[in-house]
């Protein structure tokens, strides 16, 4: 499976992520995703979401720097929302960016 995603559109101004966590939960397989250019930003989608749902491309698309980061990332950073709900990023044993 690719570890580097692009969001079809921005998330919080940002397009290119990885995917840093495989989460078992339930019934159902999530994955967490964290933006490359910024921690902050990160996401919990279903495996559904991730693979069937149109929006991700696999890999990293080559973008323009205006398309990779948005001016939607000026603003998030500069509002209060950027440090509201940031959870902390715990990198499993088995992801292949625990460096530990």
């Amino acid at each position: 499976m690719e570890n580097y995603w692009t969001s079809n559109k921005s998330i919080n101004g940002l397009r290119h992520f990885v995917l840093v966590n495989k989460i078992n939960e339930q019934d159902q397989i999530n994955f967490l995703l964290v933006a490359v250019v910024d921690v902050e930003i990160s996401l919990k989608i279903s495996k559904d979401e991730l693979f069937n749902s149109g929006d991700w491309n696999e890999g990293w698309l080559n973008l323009p720097k205006s398309l990779a980061i948005t001016k939607d990332y000026s603003y998030y950073k500069s509002s209060n929302n950027s440090k509201e709900g940031i959870e902390k990023i715990f990198v499993k044993n088995d992801s292949l960016f625990n460096i530990t």
